[in-house]
């Protein structure tokens, strides 16, 4: 079957320097139709008679004002208040009303103008989403009693072989059966280098296999890939709105109410007070009503808030919402996880030593041939360290684990154990290498011995290595003033040793999930906005109490679900961009909402002083919306 075939997509329309869908396009169609009957009108106004004219400003007004009016209708009944949409349709009505066409028409104009370019922001954001999900396959090539057929990917369940071609997307999160590939995982983790996947190798929905053909076994339906799960997150941070535009939304309400008042009184009040003629009275009157208007106020937040998060997701840094990403410019300390967050998790062979009369090479090469058979993080990490030595393994026999302890096994009738002093023997694992064990012990490392019948003959020493970026990431941290410390289930040495070599403030060891909690709650009455790092489900109580929960990429569903931020590549540096970038968006909103709140009172000083008319308070209110919505939009880039 050819596998080019796929269900029927959706239309595009095309425009100049935009692809968008044509109901995404509908308001911008709108505005230039009307901007066109605008023209023709304005010509018919100067070198044709009324008939000509009038009846193409109405059509300006209904075709460019007929999506706002009733945007506006609608949330004015569903709401029960009044709204700016509704100010702008009376403004542009009140101008036609007293015979200024060109000006309210113009208002209409340029108001549907902005509301298009503020739908183009919001497409915008969704434009990430969008992209990801056109990346997923809608088929995949299973493999059923040695033949293949092409099924729809939701039709795949966990357990069913698939077959992956060169140049194919992988369809669903998998574990490679048989083969060896190259995969570009950019679309998950924004890394644009491709790694390596071999057998018992994960890979996940939406990443490009580049160069070999894979076997991969089905691990998680298609509704529960990490790829859906980065388009759910942000999905729902869209559809989050911040602490300030929620702010600016119940402000909104209030605000048209006084300004119709307001308009109401300046219908009447200038005549008697000022003296001003009722046609001067009514033209400001109207005047009021455009600038008072706050349109660009309104548009000062959410197109930078979704600018911000659009940024984020292309850097591998999803916000559950544009509260947290607000709120996390305002961290004054944070907290980390050590297994997983700020080491890698995996345990490294770091030291090696044997007794004098028995050769190092030969003592490997047992341990590693009886560690083999265990599946605990220690005796792999002791495996990958021969295979790199390239020591050879031998057949031992009567293998037996002793959790929590160590193993034992027998080669040539020689009884050999490995694991903690207390397994093999106190006495005798302080006997050897005297004053080593305290010294490693001190690095924060693990100790194993190995004794062979009566005799300790060996010793290795074994650490949580920490992440390469994670000294950088601290550094940059605590560079903005922000108070560290890790919170680890590990003992005290072990501890001290890792805080010691990432740098942090301050360290607390041998907590269980609820004194990670605690340790955040105290936190929180010490530093006003506190945030947590971790990967764990032991983490996820502290994730959620704090005011911003971090969540390594790579960590189990628990941690991601509780989080309010997921950092994809778990790259601790992108903690600092995304500092940053909540900065950044925070400045910008302030920018938008200063600059609009002085643009409104200029305007409505200006008018009370006669010197501003219907045109320029058009131009001033509407070209004010329309800067705040483009500085909103820088946050796209950088």
């Amino acid at each position: 079957m050819d596998n080019s075939s796929t269900s029927p997509r959706e239309e595009w329309f095309k425009l100049p320097g935009f692809l968008l869908t044509y109901k995404q396009n509908t308001e911008l169609i709108a505005a230039l139709i009307s901007g066109v009957l605008i023209l023709l009108a304005w010509i018919g106004e100067n070198y044709g008679p009324p008939s000509v004219f009038v009846p193409l400003y109405l059509s300006a007004f209904i075709i460019g004002g007929f999506a706002k009016a009733k945007e506006g209708i609608e949330e004015t009944i569903k709401d029960k208040s009044l709204n700016v949409e509704m100010l702008m349709i009376l403004a542009a009505i009140g101008s036609a009303s007293i015979g200024y066409w060109t000006e309210g028409s113009i208002l209409i104009f340029i108001f549907a103008l902005s509301g298009a370019l503020e739908t183009y922001t919001m497409n915008k954001s969704h434009k990430e989403i969008s992209g990801l999900m056109s990346l997923q396959p809608e088929e995949a090539f299973r493999i059923v009693n040695g033949s293949y057929e092409w099924t729809p990917v939701n039709h795949l369940v966990v357990g069913d072989c698939i077959l992956i071609k060169p140049g194919e997307r992988v369809p669903v999160d998998g574990i490679i059966e048989k083969g060896t590939s190259s995969i570009d995982e950019s679309t998950i983790t924004g890394e644009s280098i491709p790694v390596t996947k071999e057998k018992q190798g994960n890979v996940f929905a939406g990443t490009m296999n580049i160069d070999g053909s894979l076997i991969v076994t089905v691990t998680k339906d298609a509704s529960d890939t990490l790829f859906q799960k980065i388009i759910t997150l942000v999905q729902n941070a869209q559809s989050k709105k911040s602490p300030s535009q929620l702010f600016i939304e119940r402000f909104e309400s209030t605000y048209v109410k006084v300004v119709l008042f307001i308009v109401g009184s300046m219908l009447i009040l200038p005549h008697f007070v000022f003296g001003w003629s009722w046609m001067e009275t009514i033209y400001r009157a109207m005047i009021l009503l455009v600038v008072a208007s706050p349109c660009a106020l309104v548009a000062s937040i959410m197109p930078a808030t979704l600018s911000a998060i659009t940024n984020g997701a292309r850097q591998g840094i999803l916000f559950k919402g544009g509260v947290h990403l607000e709120h996390l410019s305002h961290l004054e300390a944070i907290a980390f996880d050590k297994t997983g967050t700020l080491t890698k998790g995996q345990p490294k062979l770091t030291d090696y030593m044997t007794s004098e009369n028995v050769s190092p090479d030969f003592v490997l090469s047992i341990v590693a041939s009886i560690e083999q058979q265990s599946n605990h993080p220690l005796a792999q990490a002791i495996v990958q360290y021969a295979k790199q030595k390239e020591i050879e393994t031998v057949e031992v026999t009567n293998v037996k684990n002793s959790s929590g302890n160590g193993v034992t096994g027998t080669y040539l009738n020689e009884q050999w154990k490995i694991g903690k002093a207390d397994f093999v023997g106190k006495e005798a694992a302080d006997s050897f290498q005297n004053g080593q064990f305290e010294q490693l012990a001190s690095e924060g490392k693990t100790i194993i011995f190995v004794k062979q019948n009566d005799d300790v003959v060996g010793l290795f020493a074994l650490k949580d290595t920490v992440r390469e970026e994670t000294k950088q990431a601290i550094k940059s941290l605590k560079s903005q003033g922000i108070y560290t410390i890790m919170l680890t289930g590990d003992t005290t040495s072990t501890a001290k040793a890792i805080a010691e070599e990432a740098e942090l403030d301050q360290y607390i060891s041998e907590c269980m999930p609820d004194q990670k909690l605690k340790e955040i709650k105290l936190l929180q009455k010490h530093f006003s906005h506190v945030g947590m790092v971790g990967d764990g489900i032991n983490d996820a109580p502290a994730l959620a109490e704090s005011d911003i929960g971090i969540a390594m990429g790579e960590g189990t569903d628990v941690a991601l679900e509780t989080a309010d931020v997921v950092l994809m590549k778990n790259d601790l540096p992108r903690i600092a961009n995304a500092l940053s970038l909540s900065k950044r968006m925070n400045r910008i909103i302030k920018q938008n909402i200063i600059f609009s709140i002085i643009v409104i009172m200029l305007l409505i000083v200006s008018n009370f002083l006669q010197i501003l008319d219907l045109p320029l308070g058009v131009i001033g209110h509407e070209g004010s919306t329309i800067l705040v919505i483009l500085n909103g939009l820088r946050l796209l880039k950088g």
